[in-house]
């Protein structure tokens, strides 16, 4: 049985650090999107902006700067200091977390290439990996840039969902990566049509992710709080809006809407299939173990949206409530869905290498 070498195990304890935060990252990134902090901070300052104003004078500064943006002159605008305190905070830990995430990354990599734990296939994946992060970082402030002019009041949605599809394409990449590391030969199982629904699940799973962040973006929970049906019809009214498909696909809300709902019951379906084939497929401890998890995590995320759509017909501006957690809790439980199905992609192989 072949083992684990002790560089492989270091650098892959490294990579689920970094998984982790990654994770912890864009939690913070819903919690500063609920909260409506993200465009509390108008600058991209990567290193002096790692220190909040320590200042009433500073915070002064920073407060004038919020007050020339669309979203104070037309939404919160009878906000005080300490109103903007609460909504910075939010924003400057998302971006300090982020900082942090950089640190780490980068004194790992310092300390293993010093300590000679780096094996030659591990460069080239490793620099991929830093460029993702660099474009990440660039994707994020493109997004803020978006709701700092003209009349928005927040971030584009088309960006913001861009910004979490890229995240997940990180968090995605570099657990893949730490798998590599981890996951030994005799692990591996073969079957060429497991993997095929696993690839489609997957894609699927991204683009209701995508139409998750839309749906996000555009604040459109409630603009149907009701459940089984869609303000009372199965297909509501309004779902094409007169303008070219493109544009109704990611501007219209209620097709949005009806859409994130519709991928729902469909992955609902076809998990549920998969988990049968799943069960009747021979495998590993690792295999027996991953196989249980996609129909139980799928069933409480179904469960965690239809609760996130009905509390939000009691949304409270400037409370944290029922459809906030609820809403966080959707968007985690959806990522974990996504690294179960990236784990079991990686475990079965349409043949042997």
């Amino acid at each position: 049985m072949q083992k684990i070498d002790r560089s492989s195990k270091l650098v892959a304890t490294w990579l689920l650090i970094g998984v982790g935060m990654t994770v912890i990252q864009i939690v913070l990134g819903g919690i500063t999107r609920l909260t409506g902090s993200g465009l509390s901070i108008t600058q991209w300052d990567v290193v002096t902006g790692a220190l909040p104003p320590l200042n009433e004078q500073r915070w002064a500064l920073e407060f004038n700067k919020y007050r020339q943006t669309p979203q104070f002159q037309y939404l919160n605008f009878e906000f005080t200091v300490s109103d903007f305190k609460f909504i910075f905070f939010w924003e400057w830990f998302h971006r300090l977390w982020a900082r942090t995430i950089g640190l780490v990354f980068a004194a790992g990599f310092i300390y293993f290439l010093i300590k000679r734990h780096f094996k030659k296939e591990m460069v080239q994946p490793l620099l991929f990996l830093f460029a993702l992060g660099a474009l990440q970082g660039v994707i994020g402030w493109v997004m803020v840039a978006s709701g700092l002019t003209g009349d928005a009041i927040y971030v584009k949605p088309t960006r913001l969902a861009l910004h979490f599809i890229f995240a997940l394409g990180l968090l995605s990449y570099t657990y893949w990566f730490a798998l590599s590391l981890l996951v030994k030969p005799q692990q591996i199982i073969i079957n060429s049509g497991i993997r095929k629904w696993n690839l489609a699940l997957i894609v699927l799973l991204i683009l209701q992710l995508l139409y998750g962040a839309l749906m996000a973006g555009h604040k459109a929970a409630n603009i149907a709080a009701t459940w089984p049906t869609i303000n009372g019809a199965w297909i509501p009214a309004h779902l094409f809006n007169g303008n070219s498909f493109l544009i109704n696909a990611i501007d219209n809300k209620i097709w949005v809407h009806f859409v994130h709902r519709g991928l729902a019951y469909l992955l609902l379906v076809m998990i549920s299939l998969w988990s049968l084939k799943l069960y009747k497929t021979k495998g590993g401890i690792l295999f027996n173990y991953l196989r249980t998890m996609p129909i139980a995590i799928i069933l409480i995320q179904v469960l965690l949206g239809v609760l996130t759509v009905l509390s939000s017909a009691h949304i409270i501006a400037g409370t944290w409530g029922m459809f906030e957690w609820m809403a966080e809790l959707h968007q985690l439980i959806g990522m974990l869905l996504l690294l179960v199905l990236v784990t079991i992609l990686y475990v079965v192989r349409p043949q042997q290498r």
